[in-house]
């Protein structure tokens, strides 16, 4: 009798337990915390996506769509391939294998709103007029530098906007961290993106010792004073790793590069670039320059892609000194597939570093690698840059299959080239910082 009314107990019991283990997610419990970890930041009523999941209301209409989009990993962007190369990121905003089965287990079991007191507070967002490192400075940056307003008529021709603006600095400044993007959000809607270039006289600046030989590298390979920052659909700003910075010199110039794209309403614009300084007298150890690493072989504008026909090509830049990969953010327009970035080393061993094998025109996304994943380099390294085009039906992103290919700013024409930042060091400190993440890694094994 004892055994039967246990058994009884148990098979009483059995129903709830399996359902609660079987019960589908809800959005106010499990989806909500997701989309606001990891979706929010564009899909927010009076901002650039084109709906918003914030609320339930809001979201259910497009429960079927969110299901494939991250089924497909197309949403959240984040394009690199998941098995090969760094995968430790310090922005990645994509979504875990758990994450992405919660969302298809709320839509599969009819998207469930739940209990309202399982919702989460609000997100609350920053003021789009408010600077967003400036909680972390004390303050608005140091310096900001505007681009001349400009007017994007309601229906026109792309536009490329390059005004050249005085940064009014007197004596060399080292930069912690920079902020950039459009002024408003309305601006936001017609900058496809936009480039600020520092420019200066390094060679004149810089003798010898490391610091020419870093000028060397900036000058010869990088421009004259480097690509200084990017804006694009989410990226606004980078802060500098611990001891490192970028240097400005007495009469540098900051040249704009803003693409415009007309969307059926007249709107004008600027870019604001925002410069946080290190105080005067502290000088950062490691000097960072952000580069564009040409992928076409034979020279940039070396690309000839007939109708109807898929096109590899690669090109490789030399490191003049050791340094640090900091990021790898990929630029092609709408036949772009993929790209590589790998380093040979100089003993001829080549390790793939990062490897975006699903490349969308749409969101230039900056990877930026995690403080103990980013890869140090020796001198004499090449790092190679690998792309790949696919100018047929099967690109859904093309417009023109049957349409010939070549070089040009126009989103119908192509180009290929990867945004790497490097933060430059000599010999010693290269030995150095070996050393160091060896004896990190043989910690972390014990």
């Amino acid at each position: 009798m004892k055994i039967t009314v246990t058994v009884f107990a148990i098979l009483a019991l059995a129903p709830p337990l399996m359902s609660q283990t079987l019960a589908a997610p809800t959005f106010a419990k499990d989806v909500a915390p997701i989309f606001q970890e990891k979706c929010q930041s564009c899909h927010r009523p009076g901002y650039i996506a084109p709906m918003s999941l914030v609320t339930y209301e809001e979201a259910r209409p497009w429960a079927k769509a969110i299901k494939e989009r991250v089924i497909t990993r197309q949403m959240p962007p984040w394009h690199l391939d998941k098995t090969i190369g760094i995968q430790k990121f310090a922005n990645d905003r994509s979504l875990n294998d758990e994450q992405i089965n919660t969302i298809v287990r709320w839509v599969d079991g009819g998207a469930q709103k739940g209990d309202p007191k399982d919702m989460p507070p609000p997100k609350q967002w920053p003021d789009e007029a408010v600077w967003n490192f400036a909680s972390l400075f004390g303050g608005p940056p140091d310096l900001v530098i505007k681009s001349p307003l400009y007017t994007m008529p309601a229906i026109a021709q792309d536009a490329w906007y390059r005004p050249s603006v005085e940064t009014g600095l007197t004596e060399p400044r080292w930069v912690r961290a920079i902020e950039i993007h459009p002024a408003t959000v309305k601006g936001r809607k017609i900058t496809h993106h936009a480039l600020a270039s520092l420019q200066q006289q390094e060679r004149a600046a810089n003798g010898g010792g490391a610091d020419g030989d870093i000028a060397a590298a900036i000058a010869g390979g990088l421009g004259t004073g480097g690509l200084f920052m990017e804006w694009a659909v989410g990226k606004q700003g980078e802060i500098m790793r611990p001891n490192s910075g970028k240097l400005m010199l007495p009469g540098s110039r900051i040249s704009f590069e803003v693409h415009y794209h007309a969307i059926g309403e007249e709107i004008t614009d600027q870019v604001e670039l925002g410069i946080y300084f290190y105080p005067k007298g502290q000088e950062p150890k490691y000097r960072q320059v952000l580069g564009l690493f040409n992928a076409i072989g034979g020279g940039r504008t070396n690309i000839d892609i007939p109708p109807n026909s898929t096109f590899m090509t690669q090109s490789t830049t030399t490191m003049r000194q050791a340094g640090r990969i900091e990021n790898f953010q990929p630029h092609m327009h709408l036949r772009g597939r993929g790209m590589s970035l790998e380093a040979i080393l100089p003993d001829g061993t080549t390790k793939m570093l990062s490897r975006v094998d699903h490349f969308d025109f749409n969101w230039m996304t900056n990877y930026i690698y995690a403080d103990d994943a980013a890869p140090v380099l020796p001198k004499g390294t090449q790092l190679r840059v690998t792309a790949w085009y696919d100018n047929t039906k099967a690109n859904k992103n093309n417009p023109e299959p049957d349409q010939w290919v070549g070089f040009g700013d126009r989103t119908v024409d192509e180009m290929g080239h990867a945004w790497i930042n490097v933060t430059y060091m000599s010999d010693e400190d290269y030995a150095q910082e070996i050393a160091s993440k060896n004896g990190a890694r043989a910690l972390n094994q014990e």
